[in-house]
C-alpha cells in the first residue's frame, strides 16, 4: 500500500515524538517503563502498489484510524510507506562484492509495500494488532508480523564492547531526528 508524502512527513515527525515518548529514545521502554518487544508489520506489495497506483481515500482514512489507535495504546514506534520497487535497488554480495541491480523486481509478492513498528509483549499481542489493520475493499492484503533483534537476543558474540558502541550509534541518530 502506498502512503502520500505528506503522510510520510507527517509520520516522520512524529516517530520521533513517539521514540520521545518511548524513553529517551529507546524504543523497548514504554512510557509506563515496561519492556516490550518491538515488531515489524510488513505489509506486501501488490501489482497495484508496485504500479504506483495509490489507494482511495477511504483506504488512506481506515490506515489512519488505525495508526491512530496504535498511538493511542501506546505502541507506535514508525509508521512508513515504501516507493515501488522500480524506484529502488538490489545490492547483491557475492564473495564480498557488490553488484548493483535496479528495480523493478518481478516477484510482487516478496516486495514490501509499507510497515509499522510496534512495541508489544509478545508475538500474539502484535499479531492481534496486526489483525486489525484495515484492508482493501477488494483483492487480498498480506501481512507479516516479525520480532526485531534486541541487543540481549545475540547472546555472547554480541561483547559488551560491541553494546556500547551499539548504544553510543542510537544514542546519536536519535539526537540528529
Amino acid at each position: 500500500m502506498q502512503i502520500s508524502d505528506g503522510w510520510l512527513d507527517a509520520s516522520k515527525r512524529l516517530g520521533r515524538r513517539w521514540l520521545e515518548l518511548a524513553g529517551n529514545g529507546d524504543p523497548n521502554i514504554s512510557p509506563q517503563g515496561d519492556t516490550h518487544m518491538r515488531f515489524m508489520i510488513m505489509i506486501k506489495a501488490t501489482a497495484d502498489s508496485e504500479a504506483g497506483k495509490m489507494p482511495g481515500p477511504e483506504v488512506f482514512e481506515a490506515v489512519g484510524k488505525y495508526n491512530e489507535s496504535l498511538v493511542n495504546a501506546g505502541i507506535l514506534l514508525a509508521a512508513e510507506g515504501l516507493h515501488p520497487s522500480k524506484k529502488g535497488t538490489k545490492v547483491k554480495f557475492s564473495d564480498g562484492k557488490p553488484t548493483v541491480v535496479d528495480g523493478p523486481f518481478t516477484e510482487a509478492k516478496e516486495l514490501i509495500a509499507g510497515f509499522w513498528i510496534i512495541k508489544a509483549g509478545s508475538l500474539e499481542e502484535a499479531t492481534e494488532w496486526a489483525k486489525r489493520c484495515p484492508s482493501p475493499p477488494k483483492g487480498e492484503t498480506e501481512l507479516e508480523v516479525r520480532q526485531v533483534f534486541d541487543m540481549e537476543d545475540f547472546g555472547e558474540s554480541f561483547t559488551p564492547e560491541l553494546r556500547e558502541q551499539e548504544e553510543r550509534h542510537r544514542a546519536q541518530a536519535a539526537a540528529q531526528q
